[in-house]
């Protein structure tokens, strides 16, 4: 059992990308909480859109991080190669990244992740930093034409963050808990007897699982098959899933 972005485990499904040549039959379970694109600049960068970004010193992410893969496919969209359009591109964690940022030695990042998320407040309450998150959403077609429906426009409001001034239109992804399709029935009932009746509980830990509701149990939103037993079990609590 993992928990897992839909667009990992739709490339697992399909054996392509990270999985090419050795695909995973994965099965969906439940439908978390929402992944955010957040591309972190400051207002002293002077990056107003991805664009900008060309011959600037960026960060997409930790190798092999799903913040890397949806930047590189946000670049790609934007009509950016990773490669050559920049004067520095690192892969750094976000806690690397802010600090970076913080010594001037980066001009922006991207990170995925629930909002608000500790290292993008912690640039933001930095005294003499004043960030921006750059809007993204208007390329969401686009990557979708291509690596299929797993992404999704979403709003960022004004003041998640400290000092964000205006509304960030960016790019979500679900996250999913998945297994394999071979895992038995039973034991699949049982997972998600326990962690639905313990949503609760959840929430007091890591605030998303707020979002953990019968209403996002959507087969579109899982982005993989359901495992016939959790597709049971949601039918049976009245969800929807069309």
């Amino acid at each position: 059992m993992i928990i897992t972005q839909v667009d990992a485990a739709v490339d697992a499904v399909r054996g392509v990308e990270r999985f090419r040549g050795r695909p995973v039959a994965v099965r969906a379970i439940a439908v978390l909480y929402t992944n955010r694109m957040q591309v972190v600049t400051t207002e002293a960068a002077g990056i107003k859109s991805l664009e900008d970004m060309k011959g600037k010193r960026i960060s997409t992410g930790a190798p092999g991080s799903a913040t890397e893969v949806m930047a590189f496919r946000l670049l790609e969209a934007a009509g950016l190669d990773k490669d050559k359009d920049f004067r520095a591109r690192e892969r750094l964690s976000p806690a690397e990244s802010t600090n970076a940022i913080k010594d001037g030695k980066l001009d922006a990042y991207f990170f995925v992740s629930g909002v608000p998320t500790s290292a993008v407040t912690d640039l933001a309450a930095s005294p003499g930093i004043h960030i921006a998150l750059v809007d993204h959403a208007r390329y969401v077609p686009k990557i979708v034409e291509k690596y299929g429906p797993v992404y999704f426009p979403e709003v960022i409001p004004a003041e998640t963050y400290p000092g964000q001034k205006t509304d960030n239109h960016q790019m979500s992804v679900g996250n999913i808990i998945a297994v394999l399709d071979t895992m038995p029935a039973e034991q699949v009932s049982k997972i998600i007897e326990v962690i639905w009746a313990g949503r609760a509980e959840l929430a007091q830990v890591h605030a998303e699982a707020r979002n953990f509701t019968l209403d996002k149990q959507k087969t579109a939103a899982a982005g993989v098959p359901w495992h016939p037993a959790a597709e049971a079990f949601w039918k049976a609590q009245g969800a929807q899933l069309a």
